[in-house]
C-alpha cells in the first residue's frame, strides 16, 4: 500500500538533521532470568524477535519506509519495504556484566544520538543484556514521522501484555508488495496533481516556499489555542536550556513513588499533574542554582507541557484501581511559566495550579481516537503525540518541553518478562538543550532526562534534584 505522508509527518521527516534526530525513544527495564518466578521469566533475543514479528500486523507502518517523489512533486510516500529484515531492526547488545545503571544510560545516550537509516523503515529496537541483578533493558527508538497516535502507534504500545503469557494473535501472512521505482512514483504523483486541484496547489506552494509550507500546514492542525500562542510572539526568557545542539546526547533518570504525589494532591487540593510540575519546577530551581545562576523572585522558565486529556476529566488516571486503564481522548498542549524564582514550594504549586486550571477552560488538543479504543496502552504513543504537539510552537516561545503520559498501574510483561521500570526518551527540538519525559507505571513515576552532551553535561544534577525537590514538597505537607 502506498500512502502519502501527512503534512505533519512530512515536516518531521524533512526537518531532521544530524544534530537533531527526530526520534521518540523508550527504555524499559525487565526482570532477568535469575529472578524468574511462576508468574514471569526473563527475555531473550529469540523470544523478542518472535514477539515483535507476531505484533507487526498491529503497527503496519513499521514495515514501510519513506520514499521521496522525484523532483519533489508532492509530499513523500510510505511504501512497503520489499527487503524488510526484522533482525536488522531488532538488535542485541550487552554491557560488561554486571552492568551498572550509569553504563546503561551512557549507552542509551549514544544510541539516541544516531539517526535512523532513511532507506529502511524508521525504527530500531535494542535488547540490552548484562545489567546487574540479571536484568535486561529494551530500548526502542522510532522516528517521530512514523508515530501519530491515531493511524499509527508506537511499537511499545503493542508488545506489552497484562499477563505473563503473551496473548495469541492470528498468524501473520504478510508478504511485501511490489516496491515502485522512481518513475512509477513520479507518474502516480503527476496523475494525482492532474486530477486533484488541492494537490496541485500544494505542489506549487512547496515549489515556491520549500519546506516552510509543510511546517505551516502542520502547525495549523492543532486548533486555536496553539495559534493564539504563536501569534502572541512572546519570546521565552533567556536560558541555558536554549542552545544549538551537538551530535552527542546524555540520558539520566529519576524514580519516585506515585503515592507521594497523591499525598501532595490531597494536602493542597491540586491534580497529580500539578504536583508533578511543582516537583519538576523545584528541581529546575536547584539545578539553575548549581550552575551559579542568581534567581530573582519573578524568574520563570517557559515550558511546553503536552498533557493527556481523559474521557472522564473529573478523575485522575493515577488514582484508578489497580489494573484499570483509562485511555486518553486527546493530547493537549500549552505554554506555562514555571516559577523557578519562587522560594516557597507551596507558592510554586499554587502558581502552577492556577495556570493549568486556566488552560483547562480553553483546551484544544490532538485527538487520540485509536488510543480510546485500546486497552493495555503504553505511554510511548502518548509521548510521540506530545512531541508533535510541542513542535508546533515557535522555537523562541519556550525553554524546554516536559511530556507527561500516564501508564498502566498494574504489572506489564514483554514476552513473559515482567517490566520493572519504563522511561521516555523525548527528542530535542531545535535550540532545545534538554527535554524531560515523565511516565507513571505500577505505583511509580519515572523521569527520563534527555540532553545535549555538550550544553548539558551535568544533566545528572537535574535528575538528582528531583528527589531534593520532592523532599521539599513533602515537608510542606506536614
Amino acid at each position: 500500500m502506498i500512502t502519502r505522508l501527512t503534512p505533519r509527518d512530512a515536516s518531521f521527516f524533512r526537518l531532521e538533521s544530524e544534530c537533531n534526530p527526530m526520534l521518540i525513544g523508550s527504555l524499559a527495564i525487565v526482570r532477568g532470568t535469575d529472578a524468574a518466578t511462576d508468574t514471569g521469566h526473563g527475555l531473550d533475543y529469540q523470544q523478542l524477535l518472535q514477539l515483535v514479528d507476531s505484533r507487526l500486523p498491529m503497527v503496519p507502518r513499521y514495515r514501510r519506509k519513506v520514499r521521496e517523489i522525484p523532483l519533489q512533486v508532492g509530499r513523500p510516500v510510505w511504501v512497503e519495504d520489499s527487503r524488510f529484515d526484522l533482525s536488522y531492526h531488532v538488535r542485541r547488545s550487552a554491557l560488561p556484566a554486571p552492568g551498572s545503571d550509569e553504563q546503561l544510560h551512557e549507552l542509551v545516550g549514544r544510541l539516541s544520538a544516531r539517526p535512523l537509516d532513511p532507506a529502511r523503515p524508521l525504527w530500531e529496537m535494542y535488547l540490552i543484556e548484562g545489567l546487574a541483578h540479571g536484568r535486561s533493558a529494551l530500548f526502542t527508538k522510532t522516528h517521530a514521522a512514523l508515530v501519530d497516535g491515531d493511524a499509527a502507534l508506537e511499537i511499545g504500545h503493542v508488545i506489552l501484555d497484562s499477563e505473563p503469557a503473551p496473548r495469541a494473535l492470528a498468524p501473520d501472512t504478510w508478504v511485501a508488495r511490489h516496491e515502485p521505482g522512481d518513475m512509477e512514483l513520479l507518474a502516480m504523483a503527476l496523475a494525482e496533481v492532474a486530477t486533484q486541484p488541492s494537490t496541485a496547489l500544494e505542489v506549487m506552494r512547496e515549489a515556491g516556499a520549500g519546506a516552510s509550507a509543510v511546517v505551516s500546514a502542520a502547525g495549523g492542525a492543532l486548533g486555536t489555542a496553539v495559534s493564539r500562542a504563536r501569534r502572541s510572539g512572546r519570546s521565552a526568557p533567556h536560558s541555558i536550556f536554549n542552545k544549538p545542539t551537538s551530535r552527542g546526547r546524555r540520558f539520566d533518570i529519576a524514580r519516585t513513588e506515585l503515592e507521594n504525589y497523591r499525598r501532595i494532591r490531597r494536602r493542597f487540593d491540586c491534580s497529580i499533574n500539578d504536583a508533578i510540575l511543582a516537583v519538576v519546577t523545584g528541581a529546575l530551581r536547584i539545578f539553575l542554582q548549581s550552575r551559579g545562576q542568581m534567581l530573582v523572585e519573578s524568574a520563570v522558565l517557559r515550558a511546553v507541557v503536552p498533557m493527556s486529556v481523559y474521557l472522564d476529566d473529573t478523575a485522575d488516571t493515577a488514582d484508578t484501581a489497580p489494573g484499570q486503564l483509562r485511555p486518553p481522548s486527546e493530547v493537549s498542549s500549552f505554554l506555562i511559566g514555571l516559577p523557578v524564582g519562587e522560594r516557597n514550594p507551596v507558592m510554586r504549586l499554587s502558581h502552577i495550579s492556577h495556570a493549568t486550571a486556566e488552560h483547562s477552560r480553553h483546551r484544544r488538543g490532538v485527538r487520540a481516537r485509536t488510543l480510546v479504543h485500546m486497552t493495555g496502552f503504553a505511554p510511548a504513543s502518548l509521548h510521540a503525540m506530545s512531541v508533535r504537539a510541542a513542535s508546533t510552537f515557535a522555537e523562541h516561545t519556550f525553554n524546554l518541553v516536559i511530556t507527561n503520559a500516564p501508564g498502566p498501574q498494574q504489572p506489564m510483561y514483554i514476552g513473559g518478562a515482567r517490566m520493572l521500570e519504563m522511561y521516555p526518551v523525548s527528542p530535542l527540538l531545535r535550540t532545545q538543550a534538554s527535554s524531560i519525559g515523565i511516565t507513571s507505571y505500577d505505583g511509580q513515576v519515572f523521569y527520563g532526562f534527555h540532553a545535549d552532551r555538550e550544553a548539558m553535561a551535568d544533566i545528572a544534577v537535574l535528575a538528582a534534584a528531583v528527589h531534593e525537590s520532592m523532599e521539599e514538597m513533602l515537608g510542606a505537607c506536614v
